[in-house]
């Protein structure tokens, strides 16, 4: 079996995709799926979030929210809005974002290779969250969120891929948010079979985001015996060298009962420390092992002393472990991101703008401004079967929901 197949794809018709194509379910609330679907009778959010479509206080993961979705992909289907394609087929996805350009490949990829760890992960799964997915592919007979997927270099599939997205687009929309999401249907036998042969040469895929939604898939297939379509998930692979993972800050409610000086000087033991002038602007850290800290009307830039950085453990020498290890746990007494309510995540985004008005505004004591992580380090940790500490990527441009999805017929 192949590490990636093609698939009959279910689509937005022609001049549907604008009024289609939404947010990933996963960074909407059900309150922020409701307004940016209203007045949007074909928004693929009324498939990924169909509790908007109940009363408010309905819980998410009742049975009668997948009950919806299935409801509103029937009439998505019967009004011709979405169709399946009639072939297999494989789509280049182009996201553009600003100046920034990745060209990635639709493909269902193969739930043994999953398993197996050739497609690798670097993240740990909750258990609800895992169970939402399986409950909503069970509903509908199909995945509709893809999961995010990077290849090692390969210059073969990147010229392949720039051959795929060289003539005129199925699909081209661009978002409220300002990116652009462009669709071509690859439908040539000849570079369907060249673009299998190139990915299946490869020795490993690299979970990007979608965790939950691979783990969904891999526990349906073991339901369904990995029976026909089962046996693969929907993915959107990008070289890795396109992919921008953006910083991920962090924000803190105290000082653990310190004084700003004692907070301060506690910092010498692990960091080199620097005033900024107030007329430069946020410190955004220029390299790995630089951090950003802010109090309320002031910068500093802090610097990991090199002998700190554990050169040989992928995981600890990454930004977020080394503000943890020297930082977050010995200073502020946070040793788990994940349930300590003191802490709170902030995607790069929104900009260090986000971090100076927490601040100010007495919400939060405290923020840190990170490097992103690298490509490279993410692949380096799940090459070792490790696993990332919480929020150590913020991946943009996003995905858009509802321009393919994979029926398991």
């Amino acid at each position: 079996m192949s590490l990636i197949k093609p698939f009959r794809g279910l689509r937005p018709t022609a001049g549907q995709a604008a009024g289609v194509a939404a947010p990933p379910y996963d960074v909407l609330s059900s309150d922020e799926a409701r307004q940016r679907a209203n007045g949007k009778p074909w928004s693929f959010l009324h498939i990924s979030k169909p509790e908007i479509d109940l009363p408010p206080q309905t819980d998410p993961y009742a049975p009668e929210v997948y009950a919806k979705a299935v409801e509103n992909l029937g009439k998505m289907l019967a009004a011709g809005i979405l169709a399946q394609d009639e072939s297999e087929c494989y789509y280049a996805y182009r996201l553009t974002m600003g100046g920034h350009v990745q060209t990635g490949l639709v493909a269902a990829a193969n739930v043994r290779d999953y398993d197996s760890n050739r497609i690798r992960k670097h993240e740990f799964t909750r258990p609800d969250k895992e169970d939402d997915r399986v409950r909503q592919i069970e509903a509908l007979n199909a995945q509709t969120g893809p999961v995010l997927l990077a290849y090692p270099a390969c210059p073969e599939a990147d010229a392949l891929l720039a051959r795929a997205a060289a003539g005129a687009p199925d699909a081209d929309v661009t978002a409220d948010d300002g990116i652009r999401h462009t669709i071509w249907v690859i439908r040539d036998a000849g570079l369907i079979a060249a673009l299998t042969r190139s990915f299946d040469a490869m020795h490993a895929l690299y979970i990007a985001d979608g965790h939950h939604r691979s783990a969904a898939a891999s526990r349906v297939a073991a339901a369904r015996q990995g029976a026909g379509a089962s046996g693969y998930f929907l993915s959107v692979i990008f070289p890795h060298h396109e992919m921008k993972i953006m910083d991920y800050n962090r924000v803190v409610k105290d000082l653990n009962g310190l004084s700003e000086a004692d907070f301060l000087a506690r910092l010498d033991a692990a960091f080199a420390v620097e005033n900024v002038e107030r007329a430069a602007g946020p410190v955004h850290p220029a390299k790995p092992g630089e951090f950003g800290l802010y109090l309320p009307g002031r910068w500093l830039r802090l610097t990991i002393r090199p002998d700190l950085i554990p050169t040989a453990d992928p995981v600890a020498r990454l930004d977020v472990s080394l503000l943890s290890d020297h930082l977050l746990g010995p200073v502020l007494g946070i040793a788990d991101l994940r349930r300590d309510k003191r802490i709170d995540f902030v995607g790069g985004i929104r900009g260090l703008g986000e971090l100076e008005k927490r601040v100010d505004s007495g919400e939060m004591a405290v923020a840190f401004a990170l490097h992103p992580t690298r490509m490279e380090d993410l692949m380096a940790v799940a090459d070792a079967g490790e696993v990332m500490p919480p929020k150590s990527t913020w991946f943009e441009p996003k995905l858009a929901d509802g321009l393919v999805s994979h029926v398991l017929d």
